[in-house]
């Protein structure tokens, strides 16, 4: 990822309001700020959130709060933790999110 064109900015992610995107079971909510090409996103899991399709968009994920389980279509599945984060490119890896107790995110595609 080459960074270009950005003034330095500083965001106050409490001013951006969220939209709601719901999943099978719960909803995300998406506080979104776009850059160039790049979009930069704080989210919000709520507790018993299914994500309602499976994604190809590489991400770059950090997980601030909860628990968040990753499944990849091929099978696995991961379990991640506050300071925890996943690296995936577009187009490898389908994935989709779920957590029980709910997880806010840091998240960079």
């Amino acid at each position: 990822m080459k960074l270009t064109n950005i003034p330095f900015t500083v965001t106050d992610w409490s001013a951006i309001e969220p939209t709601e995107h719901k999943g099978l079971e719960g909803a995300a909510y998406w506080r979104t700020q776009h850059f160039q090409d790049m979009r930069v996103r704080l989210v919000e899991y709520t507790p018993g959130y299914i994500a309602d399709h499976w994604c190809n968009k590489g991400h770059i994920l950090f997980v601030l709060e909860g628990v968040l389980e990753t499944e990849l279509m091929d099978g696995r599945s991961f379990t991640l933790t506050p300071g925890m984060s996943y690296q995936v490119a577009d187009d490898t890896s389908p994935h989709r999110s779920a957590t029980q107790v709910g997880a806010k995110l840091f998240i960079v595609d």
